[in-house]
């Protein structure tokens, strides 16, 4: 099976759902989109389920491999490796609720075809946090997995904000101090 072949059905998929929305789009649309047969779709994928899946897990695997790269960056200090795999997740966000109503959602961790990979790419984010904040000590008593699902938690909040990715560098910077006990480096 060609990679590049796939690419080109992956990105027909994300613009019919840009379009259609999950629902709507059928393996047609992703034909059509692409200029080519139905069948020729289906040589890559089973079935327009499978297409979003490949297409959720190929945007997930993304910011993940952009997270993995800032928690494992060791000429930075702890707090930006941290913020750096959180900025992952938020840009992942970002990145899904902009173009069109539809594309958030490949984010939904309750839907039928996309909740375990979103469950996958967050708890996998919470083992490099956890990894992190062993690494740097955290104070107070707050053992590394509390602050990862802390720093994650803070995350979540800020994709529903308007401004959350203006927001992410100032509430990172308060919750890291606190939860490192370090002043932030720049």
């Amino acid at each position: 099976m060609s990679a590049d072949r796939l690419e080109e059905v992956l990105d027909a998929t994300y613009d019919c759902l840009t379009r259609y929305g999950v629902r709507r789009t059928t393996m047609d649309d992703i034909a059509s989109t692409m200029g080519v047969s139905r069948s020729a779709v289906y040589q890559y994928v089973r079935s327009k389920d499978d297409a979003f899946r490949k297409l959720a897990a190929r945007l997930h695997d993304r910011a993940l491999v952009r997270a993995r790269a800032a928690a494992a960056d060791r000429d930075a200090p702890h707090d930006r490796r941290i913020r750096g795999v959180l900025v992952a997740k938020l840009d992942l966000v970002l990145e899904l609720s902009g173009p069109s109503p539809h594309t958030a959602e490949l984010l939904d961790a309750k839907a039928r075809l996309f909740g375990g990979i979103c469950c996958a790419f967050t708890a996998d984010l919470r083992r490099l946090l956890i990894g992190l904040f062993a690494e740097a000590g955290t104070v107070g008593g707050v053992e590394p997995a509390e602050a990862a699902d802390i720093a994650i938690a803070l995350v979540v909040g800020l994709e529903s904000q308007a401004e959350g990715s203006a927001l992410l560098e100032p509430a990172a910077t308060a919750l890291l101090c606190g939860l490192l006990g370090t002043p932030a480096s720049r």
